[in-house]
């Protein structure tokens, strides 16, 4: 499938290729596209908006140029891909969006049901490693819905409800609980679980390297000019972002209904580089899946500056 649209030329009237860019439209993205969305960086592409399942599917498919997607999606399939330089969503400890919620200890759930976020392969691939590597136990791991409009039908009778890992915006709102005033009213918070285990503190506290939960990637097959050139305008866009994280807190806040206050401080815990210390992560996660058999063997290939 042909990802590019077809747009037209402003001054001959000929249609030429317009890149599809992928955007998660949780609010840990905002950082990224907040200076695009507001004018400030122009992106000569049509964002398409997505969980990151579904970016993962349509850059599989074909149809998207260059995306952000799950760090497990390039290990699986990275001879298609060439990873964006500096650019990631990842943590250096606590990344308070990834977070499995359990009555009981996390030790204490072998053959139990965890219901996993059928939305990130990374985190689900993540939550297995440490299942098997930390807390030694085998669950059973049940794929179920975990966004904010799910949060509603989440099973409410503690002791009784299966472990979740939800991911995201409704992580954030799911922790806010009550203390979240307008969330507590509007989306009818369950009862606190017992045990919260955040996932990026968790692979910090075991391998004492950082987490990336996701990358930015471009099609092989897209042309490198025009994947340098979004490249370089999501990089401004970020540049913009992280220096005006106080205004996107306040736009999250706006949006979900989570404190700005816990808003800002999960946007300034978040890392959108792509340091040494953070490949070292990402290289060691793929290690383990590797040995896992959860993916093939590979390599990082970065789109060249050229």
């Amino acid at each position: 499938m042909r990802a590019a649209a077809l747009a037209r030329d402003g001054e001959g009237g000929a249609e030429v290729a317009r890149l599809r860019v992928g955007r998660i439209p949780y609010i840990n993205c905002y950082p990224v596209y907040g200076a695009v969305d507001r004018g400030v960086v122009p992106l000569a592409a049509t964002l398409v908006d997505g969980i990151p399942t579904a970016l993962n599917r349509l850059m599989a498919e074909g149809a998207l140029d260059v995306s952000v997607v799950s760090a497990v999606e390039y290990a699986r399939d990275a001879h298609r891909y060439l990873l964006l330089p500096d650019l990631a969503i990842s943590c250096d400890g606590p990344v308070r969006s990834v977070l499995l919620f359990s009555d009981l200890p996390a030790t204490a759930l072998g053959g139990r049901r965890v219901i996993v976020s059928a939305s990130s392969m990374t985190s689900v691939a993540l939550l297995e490693l440490l299942f098997e590597g930390v807390w030694r136990a085998r669950p059973r791991f049940v794929p179920g819905d975990a966004e904010v409009g799910d949060l509603a039908r989440f099973e409410r009778e503690p002791g009784r409800r299966p472990a979740r890992l939800v991911i995201g915006d409704a992580a954030l709102l799911l922790t806010a609980g009550p203390r979240g005033g307008a969330y507590g009213g509007a989306h009818a918070v369950p009862a606190p679980y017992a045990h919260v285990y955040d996932l990026g503190a968790e692979w910090k506290r075991w391998t004492g390297l950082p987490f990336v939960f996701a990358v930015w990637v471009a099609q092989r097959s897209t042309p490198v000019a025009a994947s340098l050139a979004v490249h370089a305008s999501l990089i401004e866009s970020r540049d913009w972002g992280l220096a005006h994280l106080g205004a996107l807190a306040a736009q999250a806040h706006a949006a979900t209904g989570v404190p700005r206050a816990t808003c800002a401080e999960y946007l300034s815990g978040l890392d959108y580089g792509l340091s040494y210390p953070h490949l070292a992560g990402l290289t060691e996660f793929f290690r383990r899946l590797v040995l896992a058999g959860r993916v093939p063997d590979g390599r990082l290939a970065f789109l060249p500056a050229a």
